[in-house]
């Protein structure tokens, strides 16, 4: 394709351009059409799913914020009696012995405040564990797969990591993580606003009753962080649904090539299918000269039937055919001698309800008996 230019100086340019470059779904590649079932399958394999790793973390704080709210008082207790042994036992800690501290003391006082301290905290842990992982099990069911976890190569490409860091999605986490920091602080800024004095008058409070206080604060402070938090997930889940549905859409051509693989090419199985039936009119044909009789409408159906007693207890179907190949099937039964019976409801009823190498069913057998007697006398069998 040419285009002519004008230039400065009145001269005539030719310029070649090919109209394909200028195409915008060259070869189907707008991806225009819903994920197919084996991709989404497959992508789930890979460890692509649509979830907000925010659900987790919101419904993980509102559980542990609802537990120290009705287990403080238990938490407190154990934390108090494992400071009290350790103040108890600074006589024990602080002897000698030949110059040297006890050390097998020492380590007796460290590893039982530990283990109470682990015991107090391992509910607290669990909890949250456990509450992040029936939300990812809520948000995509339960079906894991280690194909994540294993190396690639790919992972270990500067170039690769470079273009992953100011990718279009790590900006959007970036985003994501200022918003949350912005209504965070908006949070505890409206939160303590008119609330500065009563943390003054922690200075002239008893240590239990400022302990309380602080407490309260904590635990009103702790929701409204969890709340403002949860509104932020749900809308960051919404916006990975979609995302993740955008992402999976498939191109004309991917969809056509998919099924080429999972099902078969189309025009293979239609030249299979052909050549299917090719063979089978070839075996019916052959077996045509052995009919007794076939039955016509006349013109668009034929039905050939041979009866032996010793081989079946009942009439079978050798060949059948409509429009063109009856003509053909009626030929080669005048070419063979097989008498040609007019019958238009029963040759109907036999194409449309028996196959090729099948018996007459027996509320056909009277119709069917009565042509054969009829075939029979004309032959001189009866």
């Amino acid at each position: 394709m040419y285009k002519v230019c004008r230039a400065d100086n009145d001269s005539t340019v030719l310029i070649k351009y090919n109209l394909q470059f200028f195409a915008e779904d060259q070869n189907g590649a707008e991806k225009t059409e819903q994920a197919t079932p084996k991709k989404l399958s497959d992508a789930r394999k890979e460890g692509q799913v649509a979830k907000s790793q925010e659900i987790a973390t919101a419904f993980t704080m509102l559980t542990l914020f609802l537990i120290l709210k009705f287990g403080y008082t238990f938490m407190g207790t154990n934390f108090k009696a494992v400071f009290e042994r350790a103040y108890n036992n600074i006589p024990y800690v602080t002897r000698t012995y030949n110059g040297y501290p006890p050390v097998t003391t020492i380590m007796a006082i460290l590893t039982n405040a530990l283990l109470t301290i682990l015991l107090v905290c391992a509910p607290f842990f669990l909890l949250g564990v456990a509450v992040s992982f029936m939300c990812d099990l809520i948000q995509v069911k339960w079906r894991p797969t280690t194909k994540p976890l294993k190396p690639k190569f790919s992972k270990l490409n500067p170039i690769s990591g470079m273009k992953k860091i100011f990718s279009t999605r790590k900006l959007f986490e970036l985003g994501k993580s200022l918003l949350k920091l912005a209504v965070m602080a908006a949070v505890i800024y409206t939160f303590f606003t008119g609330r500065t004095e009563s943390l003054f008058l922690l200075y002239d409070m008893p240590l239990k009753q400022a302990i309380g206080l602080m407490g309260n604060l904590i635990f009103d402070l702790g929701f409204r962080i969890t709340a403002a938090y949860m509104v932020i997930a749900f809308i960051d889940y919404i916006y990975q649904k979609y995302k993740f549905k955008k992402d999976m859409m498939m191109t004309k051509k991917e969809v056509k090539d998919e099924f080429k693989n999972s099902e078969g090419d189309p025009q293979i199985k239609s030249a299979q299918r052909r050549r299917m039936m090719e063979a089978s009119r070839r075996r019916m044909m052959q077996a045509l000269p052995e009919a007794d009789v076939v039955i016509t409408n006349p013109t668009h159906y034929a039905v050939a039937i041979k009866y032996d007693a010793d081989e079946a207890d009942a009439p079978i179907v050798v060949a059948k055919g409509a429009d063109y190949l009856a003509q053909k099937i009626k030929e080669i039964a005048k070419e063979n001698d097989v008498e040609i019976v007019e019958n238009k409801p029963l040759a109907r009823m036999l194409f449309a309800n028996v196959e090729v190498g099948e018996l007459v069913p027996p509320e056909l057998y009277k119709a069917v008996a009565e042509v054969l007697a009829y075939v029979y006398h004309l032959k001189g069998k009866v």
